[in-house]
């Protein structure tokens, strides 16, 4: 099961980076729920389409550093790249975890945070 939770993921994700949104809708149940940890959540395929269709201006990019499967539990941890307003790429690390239902994606946990290198970010006073 872990392998197959795994595969799923893979192939959604790669739908999102040829900018296949409804390709990867596919992989999610009608009423799947994505909370993103301190900011919104989004209930349905419908809030998650229009988030997408929002924030996804350009496919983001995704390095995915480690899969982890339990159950039906798969936690993904690594990095997305995504272009904002300006067209200015930005980087994020992640840490999305995801609950399975009969082999579709069904429930996101996602924490995501800046991910600008130490020599990149602002001087702390001190």
């Amino acid at each position: 099961m872990s392998e197959t939770h795994k595969a799923i993921l893979q192939k959604a994700n790669e739908a999102i980076t040829r900018g296949d949104y409804e390709g990867f809708l596919a992989f999610c149940t009608e009423d799947t729920r994505w909370t993103f940890v301190g900011e919104t959540v989004l209930d349905g395929k419908q809030a998650v389409r229009e988030w997408m269709a929002a924030t996804y201006k350009e496919p983001p990019r995704f390095e995915v550093h480690r899969l982890i499967a339990d159950g039906d539990s798969l936690a993904a941890v690594g990095e997305i790249t995504l272009k904002d307003e300006t067209g200015k790429a930005t980087r994020s690390a992640y840490c999305d975890v995801w609950r399975l239902r009969d082999g579709k994606l069904a429930d996101l946990q996602a924490f995501v945070v800046d991910a600008r290198r130490e020599d990149e970010s602002p001087a702390r006073e001190g």
